[in-house]
């Protein structure tokens, strides 16, 4: 075991594939992610998206600390900096699980940085967003799950909802009193894939005072917002009175952010319409990625302020005439 973790890990750092992540913006527009697959030590193979994942080293030593959260095994020293490292089969693979939480997996994730315990890594796929499915619904919305795929070789994996993860284990964030915005008779569509994020997004536009619709991914929106501009055609009216601004998670099952936001700018129908991307993965490739197919603005997760302040100019500004 110890030999082919140590082989995989090498294999990896040689691959350069976790630091020259700047090189995958040309994945923007194509409806394509890259997971890194890992196991809990249960037989159910797991992925996140690589861009979220740091750096994957054999697990330093735990500082178990009293009042932990649940899920928090406790506090490592890495790099000068002191994280919070999160038993991920604890919360996720149950008790069945025998992880052996050999490894840890740096992760940057709405501007946090966190450790999660692993029992191996697998491999680095490249998966079209086209073939990923959110889970059944009888699965309901708090279940850690954001997505289910099959590879080619008919293995299943089950794509990591870190937004629910890190919900449980550190609470939802409050949302503020905010200032509502000077138009009160805005529109706001949304995309998101986690419940969390819905939830969290849907207080935020409440507080500004503003009406809003969403849907759970960006397949599921491009041909909602196909629908509301036909209307609109039908009506003679643009479709920037009916929706003021579109705002999307960049992934999402079926057809991420990227791709939405591409199809949106492409289409005449909704010239005038801004369109903001709001995102856990933070880094200047993703916010390259998202300025290569035209998004306005680009938000990290998840800060009620700078999410409501981003939102507002973009609200109150006067509607721009379709071209």
């Amino acid at each position: 075991m110890a030999s082919d973790t140590n082989y995989r890990l090498q294999a990896l750092a040689n691959s350069g594939v976790l630091d020259n992540v700047d090189a995958r913006t040309r994945l923007a527009g194509s409806n394509v992610i890259e997971l890194l697959l890992f196991s809990l030590g249960s037989s159910e193979l797991y992925g996140i998206n690589v861009f979220k994942v740091r750096e994957i080293t054999h697990t330093p030593a735990i500082a178990r600390g009293p009042n932990l959260p649940p899920g928090v095994a406790g506090l490592v020293s890495l790099r000068g900096s002191i994280i919070p490292v999160i038993s991920l089969s604890g919360l996720v693979a149950g008790a069945g699980a025998a992880c052996s939480n050999e490894l840890m997996m740096v992760t940057e994730f709405c501007g946090h940085v966190q450790g999660f315990l692993l029992h191996s890594i697998d491999r680095i796929v490249r998966v079209e967003w086209s073939a990923v499915r959110a889970p059944d619904a009888m699965l309901g919305t708090d279940n850690y799950i954001s997505a289910v795929t099959q590879l080619p070789d008919g293995t299943l994996v089950s794509v990591l909802d870190v937004e629910q993860v890190l919900a449980t284990v550190y609470g939802e964030p409050d949302v503020p009193d905010l200032a509502p915005a000077a138009r009160n008779d805005a529109t706001v569509f949304f995309a998101d894939d986690s419940a969390v994020a819905r939830r969290e997004i849907a207080r935020v536009l409440d507080r500004l005072g503003v009406r809003h619709q969403h849907a759970r991914n960006g397949r599921e929106a491009w041909e909602r917002l196909q629908s509301l501009a036909t209307h609109a055609q039908l009506s003679g009216e643009p479709f920037s009175s009916a929706i003021q601004l579109v705002l999307t998670d960049a992934e999402m099952p079926e057809m991420d952010g990227y791709v939405l936001t591409r199809n949106i700018k492409s289409d005449t129908r909704f010239n005038g319409v801004p369109v903001v991307m709001h995102s856990s993965l933070s880094s200047t490739a993703n916010r390259a990625m998202g300025a290569s197919v035209g998004v306005d603005a680009y938000v990290a997760k998840f800060d009620s302020h700078v999410l409501a302040e981003t939102l507002r100019p973009l609200l109150d500004a006067p509607a721009q005439p379709a071209r």
